[in-house]
């Protein structure tokens, strides 16, 4: 599994929530198919919604009534979410979820490095941004991250380590300093850095020496669908595509469904339900639906991802290479609380479009491969590009 210091996770409830950005932007692909109810409550993209659940109207009371006798409606709210025994429930203070809406927005604030947990639990720098606080002080890929203020980092899920980089528990600013114990071969050593406000490269691309054009997605923050289809547009006539969507822990679901536009001709990317309404999502005609195209997945792949993942493989559009995915298939909602904080509560579930359910089951791929991914992907690409004749 990998990650970087991009999404902010929330600080006071549990680590289930954290692993993931919440599909609270169910919303933003709802509202273009009418799919939503009435006005109400706060929305991720800044828009008034209305969750009509039970469950969201418990927690709204409890908060309420903790603010009506002066105490903090935040400490009720995450009390009420903790009983509820919604795993993907999540708390955030204002500024906590100010902080998430940035992050989908492609902003964050943080030291600019990409990480990963390797087989033995020892976190590796896979990459470090140009301009950032990072590459200044010289981090390259391939440093070991041994320590984040003086926090031993080994065997820590990366989510963890993400949340000690962009000082989570101190809602740390822009200008704050984290220091890091590195190591490089045999010498270690200590790096005090600033964070910084940074934007996020959501979609890299690369070619490959096969020929093959290599689009990673880290994440479906805004623009990425228009960044996608542009890549593809500017690949060579007849080159396949590898779309790398390993570490992508999901994001807005109207950027994962028009990535699935790029190369679907219309026809059905997910369906869910909400408050028991069954709701769908279509891709827009006029896609690419020549390109040879492989999705590479891993245990890292979660939410829009696995929406995206999942249309593309049942599809029969994409053949699917790597490791099963995370399992993260359900819809959050948010609903404002009266201290300006909000709660992200779970109101449905997606599937496939031959009807699958994702959420605690993943998706298989069609050739499972642990070692050497990316490089059987392009093995993989090639057989499908190859004229049968």
């Amino acid at each position: 599994m990998s990650g970087r210091d991009l999404f902010c996770q929330p600080r006071r409830f549990g680590r289930g929530a954290a692993l993931t950005l919440v599909f609270a932007s169910v919303l933003v692909a709802g509202a273009a198919t009418g799919a939503l109810p009435g006005d109400g409550r706060r929305s991720a993209s800044g828009q008034a919604r209305e969750v009509s659940t039970g469950r969201a109207e418990e927690v709204t009371r409890a908060a309420e009534e903790a603010a009506a006798v002066g105490k903090s409606p935040l400490e009720a709210a995450e009390r009420a979410v903790s009983r509820s025994g919604d795993r993907w429930a999540a708390v955030y203070s204002a500024g906590e979820y100010e902080e998430f809406e940035e992050s989908l927005d492609g902003r964050y604030t943080g030291v600019g490095l990409w990480a990963r947990r390797d087989a033995q639990g020892r976190i590796e720098v896979t990459e470090v941004r140009p301009g950032s606080p990072a590459a200044g002080a010289g981090i390259r890929a391939g440093d070991r991250l041994r320590s984040v203020d003086g926090h031993a980092v080994d065997g820590r899920p990366v989510t963890e380590v993400v949340s000690l980089l962009r000082g989570d528990a101190t809602d740390a600013a822009a200008g704050t300093t984290v220091t890091l114990g590195l190591q490089r071969g045999t010498r270690a050593w200590r790096e005090t850095l600033r964070r910084a406000r940074l934007s996020t490269d959501s979609v890299t691309v690369r070619h490959a020496t096969g020929g093959a054009v290599v689009i990673r997605i880290s994440a479906f923050t805004k623009g990425v669908g228009d960044a996608v289809r542009s890549a593809v547009r500017a690949a060579p006539a007849g080159a396949g595509i590898v779309l790398d969507l390993r570490g992508n822990s999901g994001g807005l679901v109207a950027e994962a469904t028009a990535t699935a536009s790029v190369f679907l001709d219309g026809g059905l990317v997910a369906t869910y339900d909400m408050d028991g309404d069954q709701r769908a999502l279509h891709a827009d005609p006029g896609g690419d639906t020549d390109r040879p195209l492989v999705a590479l997945v891993d245990g890292g792949t979660m939410s829009a991802a696995e929406l995206l993942t999942g249309a593309l493989q049942d599809r029969g559009r994409a053949v699917v290479v790597g490791s099963r995915t995370f399992g993260k298939g359900s819809v959050q909602m948010p609903s404002e609380l009266p201290d300006g904080s909000v709660a992200e509560l779970t109101v449905g579930h997606y599937r496939t479009p031959s009807g699958r359910a994702v959420d605690g089951t993943g998706i298989t791929p069609d050739l499972e491969v642990t070692h050497g991914a990316l490089e059987r992907a392009e093995t993989v690409l090639g057989g499908l590009g190859d004229d049968p004749s």
